[in-house]
């Protein structure tokens, strides 16, 4: 097991399980996601599909939304795990839920081969619009 893999073993198995979860029947494709808090609670997520393929919700929003339902928004890292040979990145709509909680939240981007990737979401998402530029327009009001 590498470096990565034992700094964020638990993370990244919470991925992997929560991955068994995923209700996929249109795509099959399944990913799983778990994020650490900044006290080290860690919450799972799956994706959920849905008919109405724009409701359907990321493993990451999933796991994100989680964490804050219990009150915690200081959120450190999240592990993505899904079967694809190349590593899981999220999507955009997930990287913009990510920067909303700190431009230094870990990545841990995982591959079906159990590799593992660092990464930061000010590092997938440059220039992102944050609370700050809605500070902004406020402070203007």
């Amino acid at each position: 097991m590498d470096k990565i893999n034992q700094d964020f073993k638990e993370l990244i198995e919470v991925a992997q399980e929560s991955k068994k979860n995923a209700y996929v029947p249109y795509s099959g494709f399944k990913v799983g996601a778990a994020v650490m808090t900044g006290d080290g609670k860690i919450y799972g997520g799956c994706n959920v599909e849905n008919a109405s393929y724009g409701a359907t919700n990321c493993a990451e929003r999933t796991a994100v939304f989680k964490a804050v339902s219990e009150g915690h928004t200081d959120i450190k890292a999240i592990a993505i795990s899904g079967d694809t040979k190349e590593h899981l990145y999220p999507c955009g709509i997930c990287r913009q839920v990510l920067i909303e909680f700190g431009d230094d939240i870990i990545i841990v981007l995982m591959n079906k081969n159990g590799e593992a990737k660092l990464t930061t979401i000010g590092k997938l998402l440059p220039n992102s619009f944050t609370n700050k530029d809605m500070e902004e327009v406020q402070d203007g009001i």
